[in-house]
């Protein structure tokens, strides 16, 4: 996959704050390169080569860059994996968390994101269910 040289993670600070998508974030997949989930579901959609991929173990996520996704899909919470085995293993399920806290678990651990989260344009898809990935496919190739 292509990687631009203005990496998702140096975006412009400003492009963020004034909720503009940065022209290196329009078409950027958030993945972990050691998931069978995210790789399979990579290769399902026939991800084009003009996306960047940013493996988020080897670049962990900024704040900025977890308050934009956030912003953009409305909560912190909705790119709050709940499936991660520090969820279980810290006690999570049995709290009820707010957003901040599911900030800090996010900027804490790559783990405790939704993922694959993929950017393309405005349009923002989050997850491995079955109908992201299909609405993730057909906005890709305009089914």
């Amino acid at each position: 996959f292509q990687k631009d040289t203005q990496s998702p993670q140096s975006s412009c600070f400003v492009c963020l704050y004034l909720s503009k998508t940065p022209k290196c974030m329009q078409k950027t997949v958030y993945s972990l390169s050691t998931c069978g989930t995210c790789k399979r579901i990579l290769q399902e959609i026939e991800l084009p080569q003009d996306f960047t991929v940013v493996d988020i173990k080897k670049e962990p996520l900024t704040a900025e860059i977890i308050d934009a996704l956030a912003k953009r899909v409305g909560s912190y919470e909705a790119l709050f994996s709940r499936n991660a085995q520090l969820y279980k293993s810290l006690g999570l399920k049995d709290q009820q968390l707010a957003e901040t806290q599911y900030r800090q678990y996010l900027l804490h651990h790559y783990t405790f994101l939704k993922r694959p989260v993929v950017l393309l344009g405005e349009q923002t898809f989050v997850g491995n269910s079955p109908a992201t990935v299909s609405a993730l496919q057909k906005a890709l190739h305009n089914d």
